[in-house]
């Protein structure tokens, strides 16, 4: 019995998937221009055509989707007034998983004058997934950053629910060299009950964040002007000289409205694929 169990467990750890993606960009003559770009094993970037100004750039993982044990590590650095939008070809799904998390590691470095969207689709978690993500932000006192994430418990549409798993979401925020954000977002367990409290997501099946820097009072009043448009949850504030909007909904169709209106209301681009 032990060897089979050790044979499997080989099997298992051998077919995980891995990938990485590294690359910088800079800004000549107003133009953004990509660096050095390193890619391994099933992750890609793209880079399309521009839709407005600077460069966009669209993740693909070509292992089609994440499973438990999986690893995928992403570091970008913008600079010298360089302006960059990355997104996702499509909605990133994580599978069940009866054995270890997957684990997801961005690093961002926005530079002197430099502009960062990280804009990707939903990541969807089907019941029983596991998933542990870290983003370690770095930004330049005059760079400035929009960042969202969208997570869906299970595609009610499809008539399923998330009610086991583990979703760990770390987040650090440096800005000047200064840590100005920390949080560590952890559901594990139980999850289907914990989304039904009150406290937690009072029965929503999606969640989103909107991190905004720079950004003020101006702008939350701006995004509150538009409340009674709004089909879900969406609560936002200002400190420390950024803002964080918070989304919370029934399901991914009604958040994506939401995220979508208070991006507009900030000013956002959005990339093409967000509009198909």
């Amino acid at each position: 019995m032990r060897s089979e169990l050790s044979v499997t467990s080989s099997v298992f750890e051998a077919n995980r998937a891995r990938g990485a993606v590294r690359f910088d960009v800079h800004a000549r003559d107003g133009v953004t221009r990509r660096g050095a770009l390193h890619e391994s094993g099933s992750l890609r970037v793209r880079f399309p055509s521009p839709e407005d100004e600077g460069l966009s750039g669209v993740f693909v993982n070509t292992a089609g989707g994440v499973a438990g044990g999986d690893r995928f590590d992403i570091e970008i650095t913008t600079t010298d007034a360089a302006r960059l939008t990355l997104t996702t070809a499509a909605a990133e799904k994580v599978y069940r998983t009866p054995g270890p998390a997957a684990q997801l590691n961005i690093a961002l470095k926005v530079g002197t004058g430099a502009h960062l969207s990280w804009l990707p689709q939903e990541t969807i978690l089907f019941d029983r997934a596991r998933v542990q993500r870290r983003f370690d932000i770095e930004l330049d006192e005059t760079a400035s950053l929009l960042l969202c994430e969208i997570v869906v418990f299970g595609r009610t549409a499809m008539g399923e629910r998330m009610e086991q798993g583990e979703f760990v979401d770390r987040w650090r925020l440096r800005r000047g060299g200064k840590l100005v954000f920390a949080e560590t977002v952890r559901l594990d367990g139980d999850i289907g009950r914990k989304l039904a409290r009150p406290a937690f997501a009072k029965g929503g099946a999606v969640i989103g964040t909107a991190l905004i820097v720079p950004g003020d009072e101006a702008l939350v009043e701006r995004i509150h002007e538009a409340a009674d448009t709004f089909a879900g949850e969406v609560g936002i504030s200002a400190w420390n000289g950024f803002a964080m909007a918070r989304f919370c909904a029934q399901d991914a169709a009604r958040l994506r409205a939401d995220m979508m209106a208070v991006l507009a209301r900030a000013g956002a681009a959005l990339p093409r694929l967000w509009l198909n």
